[in-house]
Formats: C-alpha cells, sequence, structure tokens
C-alpha cells in the first residue's frame, strides 16, 4: 500500500486507451442486498496475491516478499489488480477464493495509473468474475465496501462511504494528475489492488493508497479508467503517452499580486524532468520557494501562456488538451519569463517509465534503461 502528501498540481501528458473488450460488465439490477449477501455474492472473484522480488545487488535481505489483493476481470483467468503489487516481481503467486494457488504472468502493467493485468490458468469452471460498475456516477456519501487481505488476513470486508470524488495527489510516484475516489472504509497494507464496491456488487475502483498520517483516508483508482487502459495493457503491455515533463500549476497574476514582480496568467512551470523533451528545448524550471497563505510555489521559471495556439486560462481547458494530445504530435508552447515572450516547439515521444513511477522497493536490476511499460517473464 502506497502513502502519499498533498502538493502541487502537477502537469504530465498522459493519453488512455478507448474501450474494455470484456464482457462481464453488467451491472447487478439487485442492490437491496444485505452487506452478508453482498460480500458472499462478489468476495468469490478476489483474489490473494503474494509476489517475490530478488535484489541480486544485495549480499542479504535479498529476497521480499509484498501482498495484496487483485479480482478476476474475466473467467478465464484474467486478474486487475496494482501496479505497485506486481511490478519488477520474479514471482507472483495468486490465490483464489477457493485456496488453489497459481502463478500468475504479468500481462501488462503502469505505474503512473497504478493499474496492472494478470494472467493465471483457467480457472475452475463456474468461477465468477467481478461486475464492473460506473465510476462517473460515483457520489459523495455513496456507501461502499472494501474487500482484500489487509495485513495477510484474506477475504476481509471493511465498510465505508465514498468521502470525495476527483481527488489529486500530485506529489505521488504515479507522476500525474490522477484524479481518485477517496473513501473512509479501513484500507491496509495488502488491501492494495482489491475492489472497492458499491452496493449493487459493482467495482467502482481499485483500493491504491493511503494518508499515513489520516485516521480512514484511503484511495481509488477509478474503475472507467482501467476500462481504458486493460486493452493497452493486454496487448502492448504498457499505456502508450505522449511525454513532455513539466510540473507546474496554473496561476493568475492576481493571485501572486503581493509579490509585486510581473507575471502573466498561464501555467508556472515550477519543475522540469531531467532528460524530457521539455529539458531539451530549454524549457525553465522554478528555483525560489515561496509560501503565500500556506500554498508553496516554486517561482522562477517559465509561465506557458499557450499551447498549440490556446490560452491556458483554466483547468478544464488544460485538461482537454493535455488528453487530446498522442505520441508523435507537435507542440507548439508560448512562454512568459523576465518580461519577455518566447515560443518553442518539438515533438513528443512516448514517456518512458521513470524512476519516480516506482515504489521505492523495486529491485535495483530494474531500474536502468526503464522503457515505457513491463513484460513478466514468468509463466503461467
Amino acid at each position: 500500500m502506497k502513502s502519499f502528501r498533498i502538493g502541487l498540481f502537477s502537469f504530465l501528458l498522459c493519453i488512455v486507451g478507448i474501450g474494455l473488450g470484456i464482457s462481464e460488465l453488467k451491472a447487478n439490477p439487485n442492490c437491496t442486498d444485505s452487506i452478508s449477501e453482498l460480500f458472499k455474492r462478489v468476495s468469490p472473484s478476489v483474489v490473494f496475491i503474494s509476489a517475490v522480488s530478488i535484489d541480486p545487488f544485495k549480499v542479504i535481505n535479498r529476497v521480499k516478499t509484498v501482498i495484496g489483493s487483485g479480482f478476476m476481470i474475466s473467467r478465464d483467468g484474467l486478474v486487475l489488480t496494482n501496479s505497485h503489487v506486481v511490478f519488477g516481481r520474479h514471482v507472483i503467486i495468486v490465490t483464489l477464493d477457493d485456496g488453489n494457488k497459481a502463478v500468475a504472468k504479468v500481462l501488462g502493467a503502469d505505474p503512473i495509473f497504478d493499474l496492472a493485468v494478470l494472467q493465471i490458468p483457467t480457472p475452475p469452471e463456474g468461477h465468477p468474475a467481478a461486475n464492473l460498475g460506473d465510476s462517473d456516477t460515483v457520489q459523495i456519501g455513496e456507501e461502499v465496501l472494501a474487500i482484500g487481505n489487509p495485513m495477510g488476513l484474506e477475504q476481509t470486508l471493511t465498510r465505508g462511504v465514498v468521502s470525495g470524488v476527483n481527488r489529486i495527489l500530485p506529489e505521488s510516484t504515479m507522476s500525474m494528475t490522477l484524479p481518485l475516489i477517496q473513501t473512509d472504509a479501513a484500507i491496509n497494507l495488502g488491501n492494495s489492488g482489491g475492489p472497492l464496491v458499491n452496493r449493487c456488487g459493482e467495482v467502482i475502483g481499485i483500493n491504491s493508497s493511503i494518508l499515513m498520517d489520516a485516521q480512514n483516508v484511503g484511495f481509488a483508482v477509478p474503475i472507467n479508467i482501467a476500462k481504458q487502459v486493460i486493452p493497452q495493457l493486454m496487448q502492448q503491455g504498457r499505456v502508450i503517452r505522449p511525454w513532455v515533463g513539466i510540473h507546474g500549476r496554473l496561476v493568475k497574476k492576481e493571485d501572486l499580486a503581493i509579490l509585486n514582480i510581473p507575471l502573466v496568467d498561464g501555467f508556472l512551470v515550477e519543475t522540469v524532468e531531467p532528460g524530457s523533451p521539455a529539458e531539451r528545448v530549454g524549457v525553465h524550471g522554478g528555483e525560489l520557494p515561496i509560501t503565500i497563505v500556506g500554498t508553496e510555489f516554486l517561482l522562477g521559471g517559465d509561465i506557458i501562456t499557450e499551447i498549440n495556439g490556446q490560452s491556458m486560462d483554466n483547468p478544464e481547458k488544460l485538461i482537454k488538451l493535455v488528453r487530446s494530445l498522442k505520441v508523435g504530435d507537435r507542440l507548439n508552447l508560448t512562454l512568459y519569463l523576465a518580461m519577455k515572450t518566447r515560443k518553442l516547439e518539438f515533438d513528443l515521444p512516448e514517456r518512458p517509465i521513470l524512476m519516480g513511477d516506482l515504489p521505492p522497493d523495486t529491485p535495483r536490476d530494474l531500474m536502468p534503461g526503464l522503457k515505457g511499460g513491463f513484460k513478466s517473464s514468468n509463466k503461467p
């Protein structure tokens, strides 16, 4: 289970796939079952995952075991879980609800969305798959259930409500602004990858992270994001997305008027990823940390006033533009710095997986030369 601190808004370009070609998507019309009945219906699709990694660079304590959860999304052995549970692991064992164990193969994993698809040998006939709901319809206050294996305690249910939607945790290893579902249902180590379920028995999220210093503040990746990326994970082994390499926030010059320095409306570049296209063409990041009314800014960098001719004056426009970009597109930036305006342009390459995307315990033999995704050599 990963933990995050809420901090700055970050801007990275990220494109997802289209559609989900899996048949087990029908919503359960019966939403009046008791909690016990719901658990009996949903829990057989939930699996326990034990993943082992070996660090060849260590002399002692080379072997590390990570536990997590997942759930069947098809009856032919496809399992959805978190990337941080299985990425870079050498052996992955999946335990079904009936106690049967199988060695799993990673079909694809994406540390940025924190999603992975596993393949296990075809489970016994009649073994159920989870019903996937619609996370776009989730409302604050809606009752939800988390099912998983916290602290290795198999098939555990916790109950709560949706505490928030579209939560952004930018200071995270996901390296992008991923809108998460917040819940107060208790989530602990071992719940990672397990389903967050509504009262209809439909999966609306994949439990992924918690705030360590808070009481029952957990987060789940919306299931609709998983629906979009599963085809790419299965076909390509990764999610293909363009790379700019800029972090920062939209600002209004009035918000920073107290500083009495010349600024404009736009996207304030606070950091630039090393080796990124933005760094190569000379985009400048900030150098001067300033805190205004409890909000920290990193000033001194470029302010992007236009992207491809569109002004950067509201978040909706920025998000829409970012999601429209693809690998190979040409990006035109208009930048303002020190009362001067300049223009830059460059083509968007595929974004690789960066060290900051990975959990700190990822085996070091995976660190050099990371590409855009990961495919396991494990055999089912």
